[in-house]
């Protein structure tokens, strides 16, 4: 990304950051509140990374840092896979039929009776239109201005 790509998304992103602040104000339970702060957390983690990134391109048009390049170009490959996630994250081991929500400890799947063995992961769910509230149309808006995707899923 160019010094003025990143500079816009930064904009951008500290622009939703606000918005999602102000919006934060009319929460009416503390799930509301919890997915409000999340998301700011999500979006001060995009904003910090893009800081880092502007902050490498500096380095490497004054060049400063010999390495400022590589680091920049991983930096790039890195901030195109990053996504907010505001409840649960899966992760499945298939091989030791393990997972692990949100990065809590490794559970095993497999489950035994007289039936025979079943491996039983969770699965991830989509939150109603009333959990989501107001932060529905925010969210949208965060995801087509600047490709980051936010999942909100709950692990069942």
């Amino acid at each position: 990304m160019t010094t003025d790509q990143n500079l816009t998304l930064y904009a951008k992103l500290a622009g939703f950051r606000l918005v999602v602040l102000a919006n934060r104000l009319g929460c009416d339970s503390g799930f509301s509140l919890e997915l409000h702060n999340r998301l700011i957390e999500g979006l001060d983690a995009a904003i910090a990374r893009i800081q880092m990134m502007m902050a490498l391109q500096q380095s490497v048009l004054t060049g400063e840092d010999e390495f400022a390049e590589y680091q920049l170009q991983g930096e790039n490959e890195i901030f195109g896979r990053f996504t907010i996630n505001l409840l649960d994250d899966l992760e499945i081991d298939v091989g030791t039929h393990e997972y692990r929500i949100s990065g809590g400890s490794w559970i095993n799947a497999l489950t035994a009776d007289e039936g025979g063995v079943e491996v039983r992961f969770p699965t991830l769910v989509g939150l109603t239109d009333e959990e989501f509230g107001s932060l529905a149309s925010i969210i949208e808006d965060i995801k087509l201005e600047t490709g980051i995707p936010v999942h909100v899923v709950r692990a069942i």
